[in-house]
Parts: C-alpha cells; sequence; structure tokens
C-alpha cells in the first residue's frame, strides 16, 4: 500500500496504478450499460466464532474428537460500542471502555544484545530490528512448549509485512541522521538501512499481568529482508526468466519486496504478498535495443519498467558490489541466458512468499503458480475434506485483476497438523490452475483459466507464450489476453467464514470517466461510479472513494455471482450517484484497503489508505456485520456525456448500511494508514498495523520535530525521540470482553 489516492499525475509513479494499456473491455459487451440518445476453534476458545467457522470446514490443533463439547454462549450484540467520530487529531482513538497500546514499533530491537531505538538517524543493525512500514499481519499460536498451539490465546507469534518506507526524492529521510542523500549515487551505509528495514518480522507476543508486550530476546523471533535469500517454487522454477548471476540455475532469489498483504495457510504457515515491488529497479535508456527489441521489453513495459525508468531509492548507486547492481534491471552482459548481470532480476519479485513462522531455519518459497503481479492478500476459500483449495488475489493497480488459484490436490485434513508445513505447502500451492475474473453487467461472471489450452493466450498476438511457467511469470498478459475484466485496483480480499463468500475492496481509480481519453476507461456494473470529489478547491475524478465488492461462487468452478458491497463516501454526498450505500457520519469512509474477518465474531473489519478525505479525517478502521450476495438490489446510474447522450448503468448493490451493520471503530494518527489486522483465537485482543505517520513531513523539516506532521508514537509515550514511526498496537476491552461487541 503506502500509496494514497491517485493524485495529479508524476513523471514516476512507483505505485504502478496504470500499467495496463491493453484493450480489454472493462466489462463484458462493453460493459452492461445502456447506450441511447437518452472455526478455526474448538471449545476450548468458543464463543461468537464456534457458530460462524461451523461451515468453514477447518479443525484447530489439539482437543479430541470425543471432547465434551458445552452449548455456545448467548451471542453478545456485534458493533455494541459508540461510533468513533472523524478525527484530525495525532493520537490513535478507539471506542470509550477500549484501551490502544503500542506493542512494537521501526527499529525495536528484536534479538539480544541489540541496543535500543535512539530514533535519531543514527540506528544500525536493521536486519535485528523491526522494519518500517507495518504492513499486514498474522497471527501464530504459542504453547507452554513453545511450540504451535492453534488455541493459544496469551503468547504468540505476530508476522508483520514491512512494506516500504517514508520517503521523499530517493532517501527514507527518518533513518537518516540528517535526511539522507537525496542525489545519485547515494552512500552505501544509507542503502544497507533502507533494505534491510523491507521485508517481514517474526516476533513472540505475550500476555502478562493483563498487558502485552513483545518479547525481544526470544529465540523465535527473525527478520527476512530484501536480500534474504529465498526459493523459487512452482511451474516458473529453473525457468529461463529466472536466471541471474546469483542464481544461474534460476531457482533462487534475494529478498522480498514492498511485502502488503497476507494471508495464513489452512496447515498453519505465513503468506505475504509482493505488491510494487517494480519501481525499486531501474532500467537504462538504450536496453529496448541492447534487449534485441525481444518479448522481454514487452513484459517489462507491462510490469511498470520502460527503458530510461529511474528507480525508487537508487539503491543499484551505491557501488560495483552484487547488492547494489542487482537493483538495475538492465541487459549489462554478454551471455545469451543472463547468468553474468541481473536482466531478469525483477522476474524473481511480485509472488506470494510462504513462510514457516515457527521454524526460522526454513528457507521461505517464493508460491509461483499462484501467478506474478502486485499482490495483496491471498484468501483461502472454504476448506472442505477431498475437495481442491481455493486461493483468492487482487493486483493492485488501476485497471488490473482478480485472480483464483485451485489445487490440483483434494484436501486432506490430516496436513492441517503436518510436521513439515512448507511440505504441505509444496502440494498445495505448486500445482494447479489460475483464473481471473470477468464481471458480467447481469451480476454473474466467470472465471477464465489461464493457460496455453485456451486459443486466446495460445495466439494473443502482443506475446507469445511459451509454457505454464512463461505465464506464471507474466500474468498480467495473459489476463490481458483472455479479456478480463478491469477493476479499480482490487487490494485486499477476505472470505467471510459463514458462508464463504469473497471480498475485495477497490481503494480508488482516477482513471474511470464518462468522457475517457487516453488511458481512461468508462465505468461499468462493477465500477460504476465516475464523479468529482472536491477536496478543498481540488477536484478529485473518477471514483476517488472507492468501493468493496463481493462474490458467491456458482454450482461450478467458473461461474460466480457478485454485487457491490459498499461503497466509499462523504456522508453528504449525492446518495443517487455517489453515497449509494446511504453512509452517516459514524460510517462514512474512504479508499478502503485493509480487510479481514474475525474468526471469533464474524465481524468484518475495513482498513482505509486515504488521500480523497484527509482534509476531514485522518484514515480509520470500520467494523460491519456483513450480508451476503444479492441482499440488496439494483441500482441505476444515469450519466450524461459530453455529446449529450445518455450512459445508464445498472449494477446490483448490497442492502445499505444501518447503524447496527457499519460503526467506524477507529480512526489513526496524522498522515497514518490503518493496515492489517490479526486476533487471538477468543477475539478479545486485536493486534493493528498503523503505518506511515507523519509522512507527509518534508524532508527539509527532518531537524527539526515542531514541523513534524506527527509526533506519533512519542506523543503516546512510546520510544525515544520524536520522528515517527509506524507500529503494532494491541487493542483491548477494559472488561475483558470481545472485541467490537
Amino acid at each position: 500500500m503506502t500509496h494514497r489516492v491517485d493524485a495529479p499525475e508524476q513523471a514516476i509513479d512507483f505505485n504502478n496504478e496504470n500499467a495496463n494499456t491493453s484493450a480489454n473491455p472493462t466489462f463484458d459487451a462493453v460493459l452492461g450499460a445502456r447506450l441511447s440518445r437518452r472455526g478455526l476453534l474448538r471449545g476450548s476458545v468458543g464463543t461468537v466464532g464456534t457458530a460462524v467457522m461451523a461451515g468453514f470446514g477447518v479443525s484447530a490443533c489439539g482437543g479430541g474428537s470425543d471432547d465434551p463439547v458445552a452449548p455456545p454462549p448467548a451471542a453478545p450484540k456485534l458493533l455494541g460500542f459508540n461510533a468513533v467520530p472523524k478525527s484530525l487529531a495525532d493520537v490513535v482513538a478507539v471506542p470509550a471502555g477500549y484501551t490502544a497500546s503500542v506493542l512494537f514499533a521501526l527499529g525495536d530491537p528484536i534479538a539480544a544484545g541489540v541496543a535500543a531505538y535512539k530514533n535519531d538517524g543514527t540506528d544500525g543493525d536493521f536486519d535485528k530490528r523491526g522494519g518500517d512500514h507495518h504492513d499486514g499481519m498474522e497471527w501464530f499460536g504459542l504453547g507452554t512448549d513453545g511450540k504451535r498451539n492453534d488455541n493459544a490465546i496469551d503468547r504468540g507469534l505476530l508476522a508483520i509485512n514491512h512494506e516500504a518506507t517514508t520517503d521523499e526524492k530517493l532517501s527514507s529521510h527518518f533513518l537518516h541522521a540528517n535526511g539522507g542523500t537525496t542525489t545519485l549515487p547515494r552512500p552505501a551505509a544509507e542503502i544497507d538501512k533502507e533494505t534491510a528495514i523491507h521485508g517481514i518480522a517474526v516476533i513472540e507476543v505475550a500476555k502478562s499481568g493483563g498487558k502485552w508486550a513483545y518479547v525481544q530476546n526470544s529465540a523465535l523471533n527473525f527478520r527476512l529482508t530484501s536480500l534474504s535469500p529465498i526459493e523459487i517454487s512452482g511451474p516458473a522454477r529453473g525457468n529461463a526468466q529466472l536466471i541471474t548471476k546469483y542464481s544461474p540455475t534460476g531457482t533462487t532469489t534475494r529478498g522480498t519486496l514492498n511485502n502488503c498483504g497476507t494471508g495464513k495457510t489452512p496447515w498453519g504457515t505465513f503468506l505475504t504478498g509482493e505488491e510494487n515491488w517494480f519501481g525499486y529497479f531501474t532500467r537504462g535508456a538504450a536496453d529496448d535495443a541492447a534487449r534485441g527489441n525481444d518479448k522481454s521489453v514487452t513484459a517489462l513495459k507491462r510490469y511498470g519498467r520502460n527503458q530510461g525508468a529511474a528507480s525508487r531509492h537508487g539503491w543499484e548507486s551505491g557501488g560495483t558490489a552484487d547488492q547494489y547492481q542487482r537493483w538495475n534491471n538492465s541487459k549489462t552482459g554478454t551471455s545469451a541466458d543472463g547468468s553474468d548481470d541481473y536482466r531478469n532480476e525483477m522476474n524473481g519479485m511480485g509472488y506470494i512468499v510462504e513462510i514457516d513462522a515457527y521454524d526460522k531455519s526454513r528457507m521461505a518459497k517464493k508460491r509461483t503458480g499462484l501467478g506474478r503481479f502486485a499482490h495483496e492478500s491471498a484468501a483461502f476459500g472454504k476448506v472442505e475434506a477431498g475437495k481442491p483449495l481455493s486461493v483468492y488475489m487482487g493486483d493492485d493497480s488501476r485497471g488490473e485483476y482478480i485472480y483464483k488459484f485451485v489445487s490440483t490436490a483434494l484436501w486432506n485434513a490430516a496436513d492441517a497438523n503436518a510436521a513439515d508445513r512448507l511440505a504441505v505447502g509444496d502440494k498445495y500451492l505448486d500445482s494447479g490452475k489460475l483464473y481471473v475474473a470477468k464481471f458480467n453487467a447481469d451480476g454473474t461472471g466467470s472465471w477464465v483459466e489461464l493457460s496455453l489450452t485456451d486459443p486466446a493466450i495460445s495466439g494473443y498476438a502482443a506475446y507469445k507464450f511459451a509454457d505454464a511457467a512463461d505465464i506464471a511469470i507474466n500474468t498480467r498478459l495473459a489476463a490481458d489476453a483472455v479479456g478480463a475484466t478491469k477493476m479499480d485496483r482490487p487490494e485486499w480480499n477476505a472470505v467471510n467464514p459463514a458462508n464463504g463468500e469473497i471480498y475485495f475492496t477497490l481503494t480508488n481509480n482516477s482513471n474511470r470517466s464518462v468522457n475517457p481519453s487516453s488511458s481512461q476507461y468508462l465505468p461499468d456494473a462493477a465500477n460504476p461510479r465516475a464523479y468529482t470529489d472536491m477536496k478543498g478547491t481540488t477536484a478529485q475524478n473518477g471514483n476517488p472513494n472507492g468501493h468493496l465488492v463481493r462474490m458467491k461462487e456458482g454450482a461450478s468452478v467458473s461461474a460466480f455471482t457478485w454485487d457491490v458491497y459498499l461503497f466509499g463516501a462523504e456522508a453528504g454526498a449525492d446518495k443517487a450517484m455517489v453515497n449509494i450505500s446511504s453512509l452517516t457520519a459514524d460510517q462514512d469512509f474512504s479508499s478502503p484497503d485493509g480487510l479481514a474477518f474475525s474468526k471469533a465474531t464474524g465481524i468484518c473489519w475495513i482498513q482505509t489508505d486515504d488521500g480523497a478525505y484527509t482534509d476531514v479525517t485522518n484514515c480509520m478502521m470500520l467494523a460491519a456485520v456483513p450480508g451476503q450476495v444479492g441482499d440488496g438490489g439494483k441500482k441505476t446510474l444515469s450519466y450524461t456525456k459530453a455529446d449529450g447522450s445518455k450512459m445508464d448503468i445498472v449494477t446490483p448493490v448490497g442492502k445499505a448500511a444501518t447503524e447496527s451493520t457499519l460503526k467506524r471503530f477507529l480512526v489513526g494518527p496524522s498522515g497514518s494508514e490503518i493496515t492489517g489486522v490479526a486476533e487471538t483465537p477468543d477475539g478479545k485482543a486485536i493486534f493493528v498495523n498503523i503505518q506511515h505517520p507523519g509522512e507527509t513531513t518534508a524532508l527539509a523539516n527532518v531537524g527539526d520535530p515542531t514541523k513534524y506532521t506527527s509526533q506519533w508514537p512519542s506523543n503516546a509515550g512510546y520510544g525515544a525521540g520524536k520522528r515517527p514511526r509506524s507500529a503494532t498496537i494491541v487493542i483491548t476491552k477494559n472488561d475483558g470482553g470481545v472485541i467490537g461487541t
């Protein structure tokens, strides 16, 4: 994430929000617009979630099948708290009766002997500290023996994504004493800090005396950074497009990068998505010709790297050492296969990565079978013995697609507790079928398999696919070939444990227009809004507030139905064309991003990464009690085009939000994004990430704390120095109850 609502175009867009130049319609038959001249949980932690999870088909570790089962307690009232008002204050605001405490922040040491974080730009050893831009996160329970226990509620591991870093013109200015170097070449010492704060952290956390804390000296703590060795797995393993100077066999790569959303497998491993990784690489101005204008040029452009493209941080300028040169994605060597340079290095990024959070000795694996794009989260569908597993994913860029992976292997419940968890991942994630979504205007849709057996792919004129590995590496091009539906930046997704329906956040999209030009495209039934939202005197066009779509699988693997669950909007906006969900001041939001369902309560947590409404409120987290696909009706949005013709778009929408189904739960500090949520199995503690507070602070002001746009979390009493820090918080209810009730 780390990106805001679409702003006026800049020369370099490192969030890759406009790389889809395919001619795909945004809908079947051009949109369906009418154009005219007019439980994982067992009884030991059973709450509301026991009933919710009954249909989800996953067993927890521990406990025998003949354990006595007590009748479930009466369900507490969901959303039984007073809504948190919108706020521009530099604090974390939660409802009355709740406490939010800072748990783990950028720079916190995670190994014995590492000094406390001074937070003045002089710290080092970042491979042994918390990274930056805390993002997606998952909970992994620990028993008293220090081993996996899915029922544990007061001790566990948090696996946390560290997506990116706060930067202005190359340098990550809060990491360096003087703000860092903003011209090339950059000092190696600065680059070494910045490469180390990317990746993931696994930390032990525990509750003692009613208070949560992370365990600095835990032997289970570890970091993966952008330089850690990682194995390539699945259909692309060993492919010629993955050969580099570092890995002449194309079977390994270094690091994971721009880690955003997450997932947790039924066998207890951590999935992390590599999102906007393309901008970290540079390409020479004459690289197209150096490559002989072969098909790799087409692929590079489709993934946001034109020749002459500058990199986000200039890491390639740190010197001749291999760790710096790998960020130059140009053909600089003379070999035919790329074994003497890093022309193929970028092909090693953009995957779902599987990590065993319980065992830091195991090398992580990039699961190429799940495709390569700007991955957000990976959510498993309903898990049933004897049936394949489904994994849902979104590609976070303007006009990109929604995907599904279906395993070849059929689920064996015994695999949930296998000793070798990554071997189970090999079984279910390395072999299967990858699909992309096409939405029809009538509320139906189809999953289209990405395979060379489809003539649209095997005969695609824009790119000649060689094999399944080529599709896994260049997934976007295969989805272009079959005419997938362009969406408004598919971000996180989550599966409702009550009924298996799939929810996607569509954050925003400035490229929707009733009068499209250049790279713009018309609104359609699944992305129906194109309007102007004023932020002060600045007009924000397209779909600046975003929405959520939900999908219900059909009778076959290739069919689904869908509707728009919620539309982000200001409460006072036009209810006919903008505030279609009838949001009130206690519910209105913009740019939905993070998304998760509580397995304890069934609450759907919605988090925002916004720039459109930030003159009124900081980013937030809302609690929702969702219904189901089809619980609303049809809505017609009537547009008048520039030539005077009419365009009507009919879209299926969910039931309008009410006070009992949607309520604001949290508002974050200034300049922050709210992202990532995990919970203990009893639902009595949730962990939330506060990303990049104060990111709008100018580099020129790094030496003057009075000019920081945020001083959180130091102003909440946490840590040294006043430089803002991304951090994980823990939220508990003062009466010891379940969160959200």
